[in-house]
């Protein structure tokens, strides 16, 4: 028979499936999309580069707006031919590793919503409010805070950051122990998850897939550093990799790379450089095409802009994460129990905001 199921939620909206099913066995999934789209890439025609922040942020904007913008930005600097002040660069790189490990938080709540541990919820929303306090800080905001500008940031970081930025890595560096014991070494979290929705290196490459959830079937790329923009060349951290592909690893990557991330705040917060946050740059674009991608929380996130030589894009074209990951569904699905799809479809992170726009 033939079931509709329809993962939602309040914020981020609503996505359904289309299941196959014989008796507790599913023979087929079809993803129906489009019940978040927005237009967005149409309204960023109608408004000029700077109005766009807000909008282009939106694409993902509660979990992951600094990424978001950060990959918008770029490629308006690359027409611009701007050259980014070299203390701009570090606050971006420490608010989009902030943005990374409160996205992948979020994530490890619903992860483990999914499987039973809801323990697990209040203990990454506890933490994630710490970052959380961190961008506050910066830009007076929480979740939305298009504090990223062509040519640089609209706010530095103020006195007294660093140190409670410390105060804070040190107690979530302490919490990442209590998380590994309480889910990657529970027996029950590792039944459900290992060997289920597991997906090849060959097959990974095939469909596409970005970020963690090719990172997990043993593919080490990372646009961080195999092409590192901003000031990621700087600093020295590891880019995590598993081999087995199932919803155990793609659990796992996300947990390493919240180390890393700190590692990355840690350093980018020793060495960051005196100077402007920014410069002025024109409100016309010069005419031409450019394409520019970051490392997301959810993977590689590109964008592809054409200017017409006015303040207003011709066309902007986005390639989110979650769409791309999407791809993987149908067949990591295939002959699994029911029981399995809400883990299988939580380690791949997908946001329906993300896939629509």
């Amino acid at each position: 028979m033939q079931v509709s199921w329809g993962p939602q939620h309040p914020a981020s909206g609503h996505l359904r499936f289309i299941l196959d099913v014989d008796g507790d066995s599913v023979l087929n999934l079809e993803p129906d999309v489009g019940y978040t789209h927005r237009g967005i890439e149409k309204l960023t025609e109608n408004r000029t580069y700077l109005q766009n922040i807000p909008v282009v942020e939106r694409i993902n904007s509660y979990c992951d707006a600094t990424n978001t913008v950060l990959g918008y930005i770029e490629v308006v600097e690359e027409l611009l031919e701007c050259e980014v002040p070299e203390r701009a660069r570090f606050i971006r790189v420490i608010m989009a590793e902030m943005n990374r490990i409160a996205s992948h938080l979020y994530w490890l709540c619903l992860m483990s919503i999914s499987v039973g541990f809801e323990t697990m919820l209040m203990w990454t929303m506890n933490e994630r409010e710490l970052f959380l306090d961190l961008f506050e800080m910066i830009t007076g905001a929480r979740i939305t805070y298009s504090a990223l500008r062509p040519g640089g940031v609209r706010y530095d970081i103020p006195h007294g950051f660093e140190e409670v930025a410390t105060k804070y890595l040190n107690h979530f560096e302490r919490r990442l122990k209590d998380y590994y014991k309480m889910i990657f070494e529970n027996s029950t979290f590792r039944l459900r998850t290992i060997g289920v929705g597991s997906i090849s290196s060959s097959d990974a490459i095939k469909l596409g897939l970005v970020g963690p959830c090719l990172r997990a079937s043993g593919v080490a790329t990372d646009v961080r550093k195999d092409e590192p923009y901003e000031v990621y060349q700087n600093f020295d951290f590891n880019i995590p990799v598993e081999k087995a592909g199932d919803a155990y690893a793609r659990s796992l990557i996300r947990f390493h790379e919240m180390e890393e991330s700190v590692s990355i705040i840690r350093q980018a917060l020793r060495s960051i450089p005196e100077g402007p946050i920014r410069k002025r740059v024109p409100l016309v674009v010069p005419k031409g095409e450019a394409y520019s991608r970051v490392e997301a929380a959810r993977g590689e996130l590109g964008y592809y802009l054409v200017a017409n030589g006015t303040d207003k894009p011709y066309r902007l074209k986005v390639s989110t994460p979650s769409f791309r990951n999407m791809a993987a569904l149908p067949y990591i699905t295939r002959n699994v129990t029911i029981a399995d799809i809400p883990a299988i479809y939580m380690s791949l992170d997908l946001i329906p905001l993300d896939i629509d726009r």
